[in-house]
């Protein structure tokens, strides 16, 4: 009867583990080569400029049962900004704007991750653009449920955020004859994330997914 006992427990934890998707905190690394920041402003106040920074790396702990123990730092590549004219990128990465050649990147350091509704989170942290630091709050859909690729496990997020750029020191502007300035000082930003971790033996992925074999 005692044998018994144990095998009924250990199926219940076995059962509870496969249903839960992520049991525990799990460590990703995010994947620079599938991983972006993309940034919206305004344009002579009648359009949007849109671009990207091509390069993001930084690391992801996440735990499900225990968001007080999940955080975020990523880094961000100044130099791989594009908005497809090089004459702009040339000019953004000057100190009129970026100074990429003294601040070479933008980190994000997170202090606080909460639930914000069913696969949404909210994390609030710590953002550095040339130098200076300011607190933001980033909306995140996800992490998606992993799929194995090869040795690894893959998941995903998309964040948002909007910030004000002369709170970071991009005061550049220039006055138009018509009246409003040549660059919004409002700017959305949405993070693309893409993560991944190495495989433990026999392991399958959490939350579901498709094997690459």
């Amino acid at each position: 009867m005692r044998r018994f006992h144990k095998l009924v427990a250990a199926a219940v934890l076995l059962f509870a583990a496969a249903s839960n998707g992520w049991a525990q905190a799990v460590e990703y690394q995010i994947d620079p080569v599938h991983s972006s920041a993309h940034f919206s402003v305004r344009h002579l106040m009648i359009s949007n400029v849109r671009g990207e920074f091509a390069k993001v790396t930084g690391k992801v702990i996440y735990d499900p049962k225990n968001l007080k123990a999940s955080s975020v730092e990523a880094t961000i590549d100044a130099t791989s900004i594009n908005t497809h004219e090089p004459k702009r990128d040339d000019h953004l990465k000057s100190p009129d704007f970026f100074d990429v050649a003294k601040f070479p990147t933008l980190t994000f350091k997170s202090k606080g991750v909460e639930k914000a509704g069913e696969g949404k989170l909210r994390v609030t942290g710590d953002l550095t653009i040339r130098g200076t630091t300011r607190e933001v709050v980033l909306d995140v859909e996800g992490p998606a449920p992993e799929v194995k690729m090869g040795p690894a496990f893959k998941s995903g997020a998309s964040a948002s955020t909007t910030v004000n750029r002369k709170d970071f020191g991009l005061v550049w502007n220039k006055a138009l004859e018509s009246g409003g300035v040549v660059v919004g000082d409002e700017v959305k930003i949405t993070l693309e994330i893409e993560m991944g971790r190495q495989a433990a033996a026999q392991e399958k992925p959490a939350g579901g997914g498709m094997s690459s074999r």
